[in-house]
């Protein structure tokens, strides 16, 4: 099928077939993850749409997809308006959506394989009201009509050794059985990937940018654990590194190992665990206990040896990143480079770390206007040079066996507006409140958010994304609970051995995006007087912040010390990494204000 309307139309045609009057297309897979593998991006074969969170639903005459502010413009330009209506999230659902637009008494399907229960709540509610229901599939009518879906990849499981795991895999599956114990449970499902790989201490290469592999796991009060995962991926390696308390099936024999837990407690994560897993157990006979998955909060919590890994993996990033940002000044007054070429060429400076395993997400290139573009990937068809008199962002990040990186630098090109310098100040006046912050133990993410967006406020401007997502340990580069954020999460206390981001921004449509982002570390903070535990952020990342952005007469005394010192330190770590003319750059982009 040529076109993105061909596709519409066979999908509904599809409908007919099997005798529905609409279906939901989500942006995940069977494990509720937010980045997925090539034969789960059902909604991009369908749509066009690129981002790495949004939703569709089609009924008979209509089609809506559904994006957060990261994509308002993004999937304007990808998705076309003629055959799809534009819904922003938050501010409306699918479920309230299908309420409005559903036919009276129709049949909506949806895959129970790829949403949580109480999305199936919620549409099955909204849908009441509507005289319509919602109807379970057992396949996905998209697949039906995707001619060349790809397969699930077969690449195999690797080992991740001790020595950066911190803690073995036996002492990780001990530490959930004495948990279940003291729920009085006999087992808890894993189903998110990230947590399946921490647990085990295994990666895989079955999902773009994200270091994981498909499974799911069954993890029993006797320190036990059953592996499902496609015998193709297992070698003599992983099964001795997993040894005989593991047990390891075929990844399709899981649904029916849920029907034979009978009698069992199990515990399964209302967040992380789709539909149809809860509809198995509980047709099964198990009695299920809704929890949060027991990898999710010590995965976030990262013990001394992730920490040590992480920040030697920072430093060496952050030398690449200063020799790319060196040599975007000299080459762009030369002018010939593009969004592309900047990005490959980044990628090559960390290419030649020689510990490189993959990216941790699509570079984020954006020049000029697509700068402004929260989300943007650089493709042929958008591809701008990066030009005199604009602002170049540049979000990006490596995973390396020892940790997982994520930095966004904004960069003038040629001599910056007045105006440009403003709102870059503003967005760093908040990025240095933020991770200046110090505050009680028990504080959510959501609490310090206004930290970083109080002086865009005070003129009337914001951003519209979180201001920091938790990042993992050679894992995910968004990893929860943790965030900082006043919607879509920021509700979980931060602790000591959290990594966060912390990425402010401005983002003026048409013209220029600025974010600036360095990872930081929850760390406990001792201060004089104190009546209860402190805590504050420790600055992981380590490259210069533009200093031609900087309208140094809006800051005060205190953040022009804390940016001075945040050079010094990067002279001090980077500094050393660097040669030539490269360190001569160096030194002049940490000079002090």
């Amino acid at each position: 099928m040529s076109t993105y309307e061909d596709r519409l139309k066979a999908l509904r045609a599809q409908l007919v077939r099997v005798a529905l009057d609409g279906f939901v297309v989500p942006l995940t897979d069977e494990h509720m993850s937010e980045y997925v593998g090539a034969y789960a991006q059902r909604l991009a074969w369908l749509t066009g749409f690129q981002g790495s969170a949004g939703s569709a639903a089609v009924l008979p005459e209509q089609a809506a997809i559904f994006t957060d502010g990261r994509y308002t413009l993004q999937v304007r330009e990808q998705v076309d308006g003629a055959h799809w209506q534009y819904e922003s999230v938050p501010q409306t659902s699918i479920a309230a959506w299908l309420k409005d637009h559903a036919p009276q008494g129709g049949r909506i399907g949806y895959d129970p394989w790829l949403h949580t229960r109480a999305w199936v709540n919620q549409a099955t509610e909204a849908l009441a009201e509507r005289g319509a229901q919602l109807v379970a599939v057992d396949t996905n009518p998209v697949d039906a009509v995707w001619p060349d879906r790809p397969a699930p990849s077969d690449a195999r499981l690797v080992v991740h050794d001790d020595r950066y795991a911190g803690q073995s895999a036996a002492e990780k599956r001990q530490a959930i059985a004495d948990w279940l114990s003291a729920k009085h449970a006999d087992a808890a499902v894993l189903s998110a990937l990230d947590s399946i790989a921490w647990t085990f201490n295994i990666r895989g290469k079955d999902v773009d940018r994200t270091p994981v592999a498909l499974a799911y796991a069954i993890v029993h009060a006797d320190a036990t654990a059953d592996l499902y995962v496609a015998p193709e991926k297992m070698d003599e390696t992983v099964a001795k590194h997993l040894g005989n308390a593991v047990r390891v099936h075929d990844r399709t024999a899981f649904a029916d190992a849920l029907a034979d837990l009978k009698g069992k407690t199990v515990i399964a994560d209302p967040e992380r665990a789709v539909a149809a897993i809860f509809g198995a157990l509980e047709s099964g006979g198990a009695r299920v206990l809704e929890m949060r998955d027991p990898a999710v909060l010590p995965k976030a919590i990262k013990n001394a040896v992730e920490i040590a890994g992480h920040k030697a993996a920072q430093h060496r990033d952050g030398a690449a990143l200063s020799r790319f940002l060196h040599w975007v000044s000299t080459q762009a007054p030369k002018g010939g480079l593009t969004e592309m070429s900047a990005s490959d060429r980044l990628e090559t400076f960390r290419k030649d770390t020689g510990l490189l395993e993959d990216l941790s997400f699509d570079t984020i290139s954006g020049a000029g206007p697509n700068g402004a573009v929260v989300h943007y990937r650089v493709e042929d068809k958008t591809n701008r040079p990066i030009e005199t008199g604009t602002l170049y962002l540049v979000d990006s990040g490596g995973q390396y066996r020892d940790g997982t990186t994520d930095v966004t630098r904004t960069l003038a090109i040629g001599t910056p507006t007045r105006e440009m310098q403003e709102r870059f100040t503003l967005v760093l006046k908040g990025h240095v409140a933020l991770a200046r912050a110090v505050f009680p133990v028990g504080t959510r993410g959501g609490q310090l958010d206004i930290l970083a967006r109080q002086y865009l406020w005070a003129q009337g401007l914001d951003y519209a994304h979180g201001t920091g997502h938790g990042v993992g340990s050679f894992l995910s580069v968004h990893e929860g609970p943790q965030r900082i954020a006043t919607f879509g999460g920021g509700d979980e206390p931060l602790a000591a051995g959290m990594i966060l981001s912390n990425e402010p921004g401005y983002y003026k449509t048409g013209e220029y995006g600025i974010r600036i982002e360095n990872l930081v570390l929850v760390e406990e903070r001792a201060v004089p007087g104190a009546e209860k535990p402190m805590l504050g952020f420790e600055t992981l990342t380590f490259a210069p912040i533009d200093r031609a952005l900087i309208a140094t007469d809006l800051l005060d005394a205190g953040e022009r010390a804390w940016i001075d010192a945040y050079h010094a330190q990067v002279l001090a770590i980077v500094g050393p990494q660097l040669a030539d003319e490269s360190l001569v750059w160096l030194n002049a982009a940490c000079a002090p204000l």
